[in-house]
């Protein structure tokens, strides 16, 4: 089984990219970062930065455990994990065979989660979230710029259309898709 991890900001579009091409790919299972509640998870991002950004904090247990059952199972040749640390994690790293970023823009996706999380806030509500992101947020996403897109095997555009990282994703998968 080959374990394809793709990386993004928050609304970089991994969790479109990789239920698309999960439609696409036979035999393939995902697991997505955002569907655990993990121990350890960081609340203040703007400190955890500050503080030398350790992934390790959060007790990823959970999700090393459902990796380890659909390895065992055998009904599977992909695993996609959304799942937005790359190799940046001990406890799932050994586990990843492809590491891939997309590089969204962050003003990118900022504009994709407001359209996403907020549709029916009120200006002064969208007004407030985007003071915490400038204030507190933004240096949480500058981080995976730092941290996740380096370590990361393959960087796909973020800009171009969802067919297109669709295409990339299955070619680095299919072709690729293997450690640097």
């Amino acid at each position: 089984m080959k374990i394809i991890a793709v990386s993004a900001v928050t609304a970089g579009g991994k969790t479109t990219a990789v239920n698309t091409v999960k439609k696409k790919l036979p035999r393939c299972a995902s697991l997505h970062f955002d569907d655990y509640s993990f121990d350890g998870e960081v609340e203040d991002f703007h400190q955890w930065v500050l503080d030398g950004a350790d992934y390790n904090v959060w007790d990823l247990s959970p999700l090393k455990a459902d990796i380890e059952k659909i390895i065992r199972c055998g009904k599977y040749d992909y695993l996609l994990l959304d799942y937005p640390f790359a190799y940046r994690h001990s406890l799932i790293r050994d586990y990843i065979d492809c590491a891939v970023f997309i590089d969204t823009p962050l003003d990118i996706a900022m504009a994709r989660r407001i359209l996403r999380d907020m549709k029916n806030a009120s200006a002064d509500e969208i007004r407030e979230e985007m003071n915490v992101y400038l204030n507190y947020a933004r240096i949480a996403y500058v981080q995976m710029l730092k941290d996740i897109k380096p370590s990361s095997d393959y960087v796909i555009d973020g800009v171009q259309d969802l067919e297109y990282i669709t295409m990339e994703l299955l070619d680095i998968i299919m072709n690729r898709g293997n450690k640097k």
